[in-house]
């Protein structure tokens, strides 16, 4: 079965950095396109950045453009976000999506990332 299993997450400071790591299993990781999704206390998800298949192209939210960097290593079945000048604002659950039309749908199980003094 599909397993996308998200690392990386914790506490830290604000101006801080964070490394977020999301090992996929059981698909073709290489041909779906990869999104990192949050979730703040009391609210809804919010798409953070996406990337596609072969990691030639990266997408940002506003609020995170300039500081978080998506990226994947489809030898190693992997998507990392490397997140920078963290803010009390970037906390939240972090989740990684797996996207591929028409119906595939993945989510993992989600890692939380606190900022704060």
């Amino acid at each position: 079965q599909v397993q996308l299993v998200e690392s990386g997450g914790g506490l830290v400071q604000p101006g801080g950095s964070l490394r977020l790591s999301c090992a996929a299993s059981g698909l073709t990781f290489s041909s779906y396109w990869m999104n990192w999704v949050r979730q703040a206390p009391g609210k809804g998800l919010e798409w953070v950045s996406g990337i596609n298949s072969h990691g030639g192209s990266s997408y940002y939210a506003d609020s995170v453009k300039g500081r978080f960097t998506i990226s994947r290593d489809n030898a190693k079945n992997t998507l990392y976000l490397q997140m920078n000048s963290l803010k009390p604002e970037d906390t939240a659950v972090y989740y990684c999506n797996a996207d591929r039309l028409p119906l595939d749908d993945y989510w993992g199980q989600g890692t939380q990332v606190t900022v704060s003094s």
